[in-house]
Parts: C-alpha cells; sequence; structure tokens
C-alpha cells in the first residue's frame, strides 16, 4: 500500500522507511488514519509492536486515540501509561 501524502503531511515520503520509522508510521495510522489503512498497519507490523507504541511514554498518540486503541487491545492498566 502507498502512503498517503496527505497523512504525511510533515514529511517526504520518499524518505519514511517502514522500519526506521515504524512507531511514527503507526502512530500516523492510529491516530489519523482510514480503516484500509488500519488493516495494512496490522498486516505490516506485529501486534507487540503496535501494542508498544501504543503505551510508549512519549507517544505522539492525542488522548482519544491512546484511550480508544488501548481499550481495542485490551491492554491492561499495568500495560497503560497515565494518559492524562
Amino acid at each position: 500500500m502507498k502512503l498517503r501524502q496527505t497523512l504525511f503531511w510533515d514529511a517526504d515520503l520518499k524518505k519514511i522507511d517502514l522500519n526506521k520509522n515504524k512507531r511514527y508510521v503507526i502512530e500516523r495510522i492510529l491516530d489519523r488514519g482510514r480503516l484500509d489503512e488500519y488493516k495494512w498497519l496490522r498486516d505490516t507490523y506485529s501486534p507487540g509492536d503496535i501494542k508498544n507504541t501504543i503505551t510508549r511514554e512519549r507517544s505522539q498518540l492525542d488522548m482519544k486515540s491512546r484511550n480508544f486503541w488501548s481499550n481495542f487491545y485490551r491492554l491492561d492498566s499495568n500495560a497503560r501509561r497515565d494518559f492524562n
């Protein structure tokens, strides 16, 4: 799947390395992506990579997205960081 420029408005798509920049890609898609992009994300990255990104202390996900994805992945309260 080709990444949408409107989703990665602040980056040159040619310079995004899906491995080196996986946290950035995961955060952006979880925060602002469409369903087809989430399906691609799920097929591209491991559940562990996605969960680690959600619970990362300095995650760039907004509060609503972090709470939604934490509930979606059933992350227990010990795995969640303080989202407040």
